[in-house]
């Protein structure tokens, strides 16, 4: 029984869709608008036919956006707002949170996606849409308590499945010497987008521990996930609890905005609705399930419950003491001489582990088809459990329905599933591959995997953007709001906001900037002095806009343990990341013209109405209060609403 599970799911899906909505409203005039670094108004020219646009151009609701008198930039706002107050609404009110709900949300934040372009290219977004599609066939069509929820809770678990298996076999397929080494952590810390001030001290743990920190992660990732499915609520409760401590820990040393909050979310359908239950309650829900009723048939209850608990014992600790021995096996685990440290190092071949990769990937196809049969079988017996003719048709009918959608989205998911193994995914079905492809443009699942190669090892990249009006002297630096910069700046706390400017600086600084056009055209902003991007940067050195600015790649490195001083950091110059630019320079402005990023004389498509004015209302309200703020204010006003509810009206 999940339906405490299935609400609590809804509850916090619509949470973290309250979150991703308002973090990327406060960052839109910089990153989108007109004169922003990558404006959305080059995408959608104006529409003769809207909705040919939309089935045809991209679906995205933006393209009925001047039909109410709205640019694209303004239309972004909108939905944003409008997303921002249906999922507070749904967070407060059980009512709301419906199928229906649920489908506009998806489709508003899918809207914001497709024109996001590379701000919002990040896992994460891609994770968030496909879950929030799997919410529409956990919620009740119309709101109210939540009905033949498990095929869609199941299909939220397989995507859990998905997501962590993926992310623990691509730090190994990729072949990168600091995952095969078990030295990844030595620069994770340091070298991940935004850490936190706790990165700093894991930076500085015991070798002994960041290398067994390694071997967890594997083990959390690749082993654990196959408990998700397994019949023994204990072992199911393992594998949730894994993945909580493991998330939790990632929270604690970097800051990775919403996305380990939505995989703590994905965790949930692990539960069952006895863990919110006294132990009276518990027991008596124990004594219904169909194992429990058949061995009380035969020796009696209170035998069946002794035997039920007692065979859940020696599963759990059977299955547990066999993952620790093939973990110490695999992983060379030995305490040393003096019992106080440990030893570990992988002690199989690159051969050895692709061979068993062919192996499991078909063992995880037919783990979940199997799974799912069963869960379809359990629905079509409570459906023969309905007492009047009505009833049994509805469910029948819901049933059907529900069961035909959840065996395409597990079917079409095979696709990126089985990119893990090539020789996998050339035996699927070219019918599986026609529909993965047809569907592909509205992201309902994707492939996932991160993490699969550690940046940093020789020092984490960065670049520093400087501005002057001499080429010769003069140069000062830009701070950035959350990306390192000044060394003595303490790493900031961010989540569950993700700025999304820092997070493509740290992008840029692994590659070069002629593959990053969206930083030149910031730097013409910058040469521009637009406010709006200005505001999504800390402070400007200048008073007016310099006459050049410039990009220096350093190396960045934690302190060590017994520096004397209190910076954070410290640094080495590598050398130019791009050369001096200037706002007159014709290989600059060509650059920008290639891109589609020179001129900004879009058509006007909003100067006036209602709706201009509402938006530009909520932006001044806005305006001078930081986007982690901004969050937290109203997260923790919806809560305060939540709870005077409860106190004036109460259930």
């Amino acid at each position: 029984m999940q339906t405490i599970v299935a609400g609590l799911f809804l509850r916090c899906i619509s949470g973290i869709f309250l979150i991703a909505f308002l973090s990327l409203y406060c960052q839109i005039p910089g990153l989108y608008g007109r004169n922003g670094i990558l404006p959305v108004h080059g995408l959608l020219p104006l529409s003769e036919d809207p909705l040919i646009d939309f089935l045809k151009k991209g679906h995205t609701l933006l393209w009925f956006m001047p039909s109410i008198g709205l640019d694209p930039e303004h239309g972004m706002e909108l939905l944003c707002l409008l997303g921002c107050a249906l999922s507070g609404l749904m967070l407060l009110w059980e009512r709301a949170r419906s199928s229906v709900s649920f489908f506009v949300l998806w489709l508003m934040y899918l809207s914001v996606y497709q024109v996001g372009q590379t701000f919002l290219s990040f896992q994460w977004d891609i994770l968030l849409l496909e879950t929030g599609f799997l919410a529409i066939f956990v919620a009740p069509m119309f709101g109210g308590k939540p009905r033949n929820y498990n095929i869609g809770l199941w299909l939220v678990k397989w995507l859990l499945f998905r997501l962590m298996f993926a992310s623990g076999v691509v730090k190994l397929t990729s072949r990168c010497p600091t995952w095969w080494g078990l030295t990844a952590l030595d620069y994770h810390f340091e070298s991940q987008c935004i850490p936190l001030p706790l990165a700093w001290f894991f930076h500085h743990s015991p070798e002994w521990f960041r290398r067994l920190s390694v071997v967890a992660t594997y083990v959390i990732e690749i082993a654990a996930p196959f408990l998700f499915f397994l019949p023994v609520r204990s072992l199911r409760l393992l594998g949730f609890w894994l993945q909580i401590i493991f998330q939790i820990s990632i929270i604690l040393t970097g800051n990775y905005n919403f996305f380990n909050l939505l995989t703590c979310v994905l965790c949930l359908p692990l539960l069952d609705d006895k863990v919110f239950m006294s132990k009276s309650a518990a027991e008596k829900c124990t004594q219904q399930t169909w194992s429990v009723r058949a061995l009380a048939s035969v020796v009696g209850l209170k035998a069946s419950m002794f035997i039920h608990k007692a065979a859940s014992r020696i599963v759990f600790f059977g299955v547990s003491a066999v993952v620790l021995y093939l973990t110490a096996v695999y992983f060379n685990v030995n305490f040393n001489s003096n019992g106080q440290f440990v030893e570990t190092s992988v002690n199989f071949s690159e051969q050895e582990f692709f061979a068993a990769l062919k192996y499991v990937m078909p063992l995880t196809i037919w783990m979940a088809v199997f799974s799912l049969a069963v869960k379809l079988a359990e629905g079509v017996l409570h459906c023969l459990e309905q007492r009047s003719v009505f009833s049994f048709l509805s469910s029948i009918v819901h049933i059907v329905l529900i069961s035909s959608a959840a065996v395409f989205m597990f079917t079409i998911s095979l696709v990126p599933h089985s990119v893990l193994d090539q020789g996998l995914q050339s035996r699927l079905w070219p019918v599986v591959h026609q529909w993965h492809h047809q569907t592909s443009s509205i992201h309902l699942t994707s492939p996932y995997g991160l993490f699969r190669r550690m940046t940093g090892v020789g020092g984490r990249p960065e670049v520093i953007v400087e501005g002057s009006n001499d080429l010769s002297s003069g140069w000062k630096e830009y701070d950035f709001l959350y990306k390192p910069g000044n060394v003595s700046g303490q790493p900031p706390i961010v989540t569950p906001h993700q700025p999304r400017l820092d997070w493509q600086m740290w992008f840029a600084a692994l590659g070069r900037y002629q593959d990053n056009p969206w930083l030149i055209s910031m730097v013409d902003r910058l040469l521009a002095g637009e406010k709006t991007v200005l505001d999504l940067i800390h402070r400007s050195p200048f008073q007016t806009p310099p006459k050049y600015i410039r990009g220096k790649l350093y190396h960045y490195h934690f302190t060590k343990l017994d520096d004397a001083t209190s910076a954070w950091w410290r640094r080495e110059e590598v050398g130019e990341y791009f050369p001096p630019l200037t706002s007159t320079e014709k290989s600059f402005r060509a650059f920008l013209d290639h891109h589609n990023l020179g001129d900004r004389n879009y058509p006007h498509q909003s100067n006036e109405g209602y709706m201009l004015d509402f938006l530009s209302l909520a932006r001044q309200h806005c305006t001078g209060v930081s986007a982690p703020g901004l969050i937290g204010m109203l997260l923790f006003a919806l809560l305060a609403l939540h709870f005077t509810f409860r106190f004036f009206f109460p259930q």
